[in-house]
């Protein structure tokens, strides 16, 4: 074990471990506050560790703050890292951890941390765009700031190799990021109670226990304000005022500075961020022209017109659309709608057809800069074994079991059994809470057809004066519509709170064995219970309202009491409109103000409360710890709202074209609120290492195809896109009129049905008696009188069958697209692979030479006692001669 020297600055040395506890020296403040060193100017303060005094306590805590403190001080001898303590205001207690060179070779080799053997002899390909560099310059972070760096060909850290890396001075050979990693990977680990079979360790169970207040790695700078320190390179400012200051919202990001600073999963998520707006970029621009052109012509449609004309809308009288209570009204009330319902279907396709090509070709070029990056920042050959255990994971090891693979005996958790009893719990929770979902929108359906009733009650039969402006657009549809689309956003973001803690404690619970198996199930649960949270309510609206409502005689009922709900005349489209606006919109507003209010905030208060004078000078360490604390679950959170967001523009954009345009909106705010909000208000983010984006690739590949599916359906059944071509190619014209010329004239009238107001059962006939003989209603079934009254007509069966070919047409055309585009894309450039090969080789090359070096030095000795051998027998058998 390890005791403390008795110095202000003091290394841990190995002796015997002692009963009595040892007390770590006190170190005062040497009035730099931007110093990221120990007073003596030499060793570098790779990690910070915090806690409480406790004995400035109260007396009745006393006894639990000595358990924490004995807790704490075992934790010291575990430890074999240089480190000092320091009074900050007479409660908190900072230990600075230091990484000696001998402690950093042994853990980059435990950790397989790549580092430079030698430069990248390889030229990279130019740009095409170099001709245009006097222009896209202005685009890039300024290369007077943020030099390119030097590429180089790595291999993973050997100690026994020292002499083969590329080592120009060992002090910055392995960078803070990579420190501040292996230092972790120590405290960690670190046991501090052993009582029999429970061993307690590392840093997080401490943290979790109150015994620390907080553990982080040092920002190198202020934000804001250049360090003088000497050899400081203040990478936190550069990346402030190159990209995270609003000024620079225009740039590009600097990916390799920020993958320095905060390591590779950091900057795998900007990248991909970033990436994934660019695709935004061109869908919106579709979207946005095709938008604009169909509100500059809708004034133009014939069924529009048709609704809004006195003579063919003002004469159509609509039959109720509730029972009793419900008066007929004129189809020429919803005129202030019906541009907007023409407006839309021609958009239908062309929009969908260009995202979802934008999709394809989004996840497959990702691919590419994807290896591409994993290339450059050495996470290639990052594979899973190479991953340590989770700390939780081992601590619960305590059954023994035969490794598959090494053929070794290793310690695990849970047996067979245990496990499938602990993932069946999981799934039994998730599907649950799934269930829980289905039964709020059975709920809101509910008030739905309750609410509908009052509506059409009042807002029919009220003047509306004090909506002068809006009162064309207040119908009872739309005011259900916006009511319940409010209501649905509040329970999802109140499920949202609930279920969190759930999928946390069900995954806790699982045990996974590293970290990356730990946020893959994670990143499954909370977004299957994000899917149906946010979506369902939306694919109610698509593809089950008014598709089951029958006919006014014999009207259809939900638990036997509320009359199903009925679609605008043009469809449901709007409905689905609006309600994918308000839930993408509140979202929207939603995190930001989580994102940037909240720690904003929090970071205020907590200035406020800890400053004792403006002109006290704090050090640095002081300075972060007052900043917020990273989450746990990391970029969790980040990659969940965009995948959310990537569903509602690829699942629905049919219905709302504008959907990518209010996505780039948001992401090039977002990205911009993500770099200002983790360099400004949080404590450095633990550098982490990450080949890809993990389990949200094949997420986002399942969405894309699904999103196929569903728009092919919006367009096919929601929209009312098929029935107008139906009856402009084929019901227009001869036989079924008197003339040839496809012509969308009438359309209104062959899609209204007729209802004799006779046949109104007692409990659906209005109280009102206007002595209305026949009112028409959305469906097409052949009018009373006929042999086959009231059934489907043969314009019905047409419809029908065209979306029926429509969706499977569609959805062959644009899969087959897509399994071309996948197979003709490789995944890893060529130039890639080249210089893959190219380092592999010369990874093989050194190693080769080392260990000749090392048999020839082995075989040396015996090489000389050999020839010794050999001379003595010579000469024995010359003297052998001579006699």
């Amino acid at each position: 074990m390890y005791k403390i020297m008795e110095e202000e600055e003091f290394e841990f040395q190995p002796t015997e471990l002692s009963d009595d506890l040892c007390f770590c020296p006190q170190a005062e403040f040497n009035n730099k506050p931007d110093s990221l060193f120990f007073n003596d100017g030499v060793r570098r303060i790779d990690f910070i560790l915090v806690y409480e005094d406790e004995d400035k306590k109260e007396f009745e805590k006393r006894h639990t703050f000595q358990r924490r403190k004995s807790e704490s001080l075992s934790f010291y001898h575990k430890l074999n890292s240089p480190g000092f303590l320091q009074v900050v205001d007479d409660k908190l207690m900072f230990i600075k951890v230091h990484m000696p060179w001998d402690v950093l070779c042994t853990y980059a080799e435990v950790l397989h941390i790549k580092v430079p053997i030698q430069p990248n002899d390889l030229a990279s390909s130019s740009s095409p765009w170099r001709f245009f560099s006097c222009i896209t310059k202005h685009f890039y972070p300024n290369e007077e700031l943020i030099s390119k760096e030097t590429e180089y060909f790595t291999a993973p850290f050997e100690k026994d190799r020292l002499d083969y890396f590329y080592i120009k001075e060992k002090d910055i050979f392995f960078t803070p990021a990579m420190r501040s990693r292996m230092a972790y990977y120590i405290l960690s680990r670190a046991p501090y109670e052993i009582r029999g079979n429970i061993k307690k360790f590392g840093i997080t169970k401490l943290l979790d226990g109150g015994v620390y207040k907080a553990a982080y790695p040092l920002h190198d700078c202020r934000f804001n304000v250049k360090s003088t320190e000497q050899g400081c390179p203040n990478e936190r400012y550069l990346l402030y005022e190159e990209w995270a200051h609003p000024k620079s919202f225009y740039k590009m990001q600097p990916l390799d500075l920020i993958r320095k600073y905060y390591g590779e999963k950091i900057g795998i998520y900007f990248a991909w961020l970033g990436f994934y707006t660019i695709m935004l970029t061109l869908a919106a621009v579709v979207g946005l022209g095709c938008f604009i052109y169909g509100y500059k012509t809708q004034e133009t449609s014939t069924w529009s017109k048709e609704v809004c004309d006195p003579q063919i809308g003002g004469n159509i009288v609509m039959c109720p659309q509730c029972d009793k209570f419900c008066k007929y009204w004129r189809l020429n009330t919803t005129c202030e709608l019906s541009p907007s319902l023409s407006l839309l279907p021609c958009l239908f396709f062309p929009v969908s057809a260009h995202v979802l090509a934008a999709v394809t070709l989004f996840l497959e070029f990702w691919k590419r800069y994807q290896a591409e990056l994993e290339y450059e920042w050495d996470t290639v050959e990052f594979l899973e074994q190479e991953e340590p255990p989770r700390p939780e994971y081992e601590a619960k090891c305590s059954y023994e079991r035969k490794n598959p693979v090494t053929g070794v005996k290793e310690k695990v958790p849970y047996t067979a059994c245990g496990r499938c009893i602990r993932v069946s719990i999981g799934i039994g929770t998730v599907l649950f809470w799934i269930l829980l979902i289905l039964a709020s929108i059975v709920a809101i359906t509910v008030y739905r057809l309750a609410v509908f009733f009052t509506f059409s009650h009042r807002l029919r039969n009220q003047d509306l004066k004090q909506l002068e402006p809006l009162k064309e657009y207040v119908t009872p549809q739309m005011a259900t519509s916006v009511t319940a689309s409010l209501i649905s956003f509040v329970v999802i973001m109140i499920l949202n709170i609930l279920y969190e803690r759930v999928a946390i404690w069900i995954t806790d619970f699982e045990l996974p064995r590293t970290k990356t198996d730990y946020e893959n199930s994670l990143t499954l649960k909370m977004f299957l219970f994000q899917f149906v949270n946010y979506y369902s309510s939306c694919f109610y609206i698509a593809f089950a309202k008014g598709k089951a409502v029958s006919y006014p005689g014999r009207p259809v009922y939900l638990l036997g009491k509320y009359r199903n709900e009925e679609c605008d005349p043009g469809g449901c489209l709007f409905e689905l409109t609006t309600q994918l606006a308000i839930i993408m919109g509140g979202k929207a507003i939603w995190n930001n103000i989580q994102e940037v209010l909240l720690p904003w905030v929090k970071n205020l208060i907590s200035r406020h409360c800890t400053r004792v004078g403006s002109e006290k000078v704090i050090p640095r360490w002081e300075q972060d710890y007052q900043l917020q604390p990273v989450s746990k679950l990391g970029l969790f959170y980040e990659y969940l709202e965009m995948v959310i967001q990537f569903g509602f523009v690829t699942l629905f954009v049919a219905s709302f074209p504008l959907a990518p345009v209010l996505a780039l909106v948001n992401n090039l705010f977002e990205i911009r609120v993500d770099a200002w909000k983790i360099t400004t208000q949080f404590r450095r983010v633990m550098p982490e290492k990450a080949q890809d984006i993990g389990a949200w690739q094949p997420i986002l590949q399942g969405v894309a195809i699904l999103a196929v599916a569903t728009n092919a359906m919006i367009i096919a059944f929601t929209s009312d896109m098929i029935p107008r071509l139906v009856y402009y190619w084929s019901f227009s014209v001869y036989p079924y009129v008197d003339h040839y010329n496809n012509t969308m004239a009438g359309y209104i009238n062959s899609s209204l049905s007729i209802f004799d107001t006779r046949d109104f059962t007692n409990s659906s006939r209005p109280f009102a008696d206007t002595g209305i003989t026949t009112c028409r209603y959305r469906d097409f079934r052949y009018p009373p009188g006929h042999p086959r009254q009231y059934e489907h007509n043969v314009y019905y069966w047409h419809v029908v069958a065209a979306k029926m070919a429509f969706i499977i047409v569609v959805e062959h055309i644009v899969y087959l697209t897509k399994f071309i585009l996948s197979y003709m894309i490789p995944d890893v450039p060529y130039a890639v692979k080249e210089q893959i090969k190219r380092e592999k080789y010369l990874t093989q090359v050194i190693l080769h030479e080392t260990n000749l070096k090392l048999v020839t030095k082995r075989l040396k000795p015996i090489a000389k006692d050999c020839l010794k051998e050999t001379e003595v027998k010579l000469a024995m058998e010359e003297m052998d001669l001579d006699l």
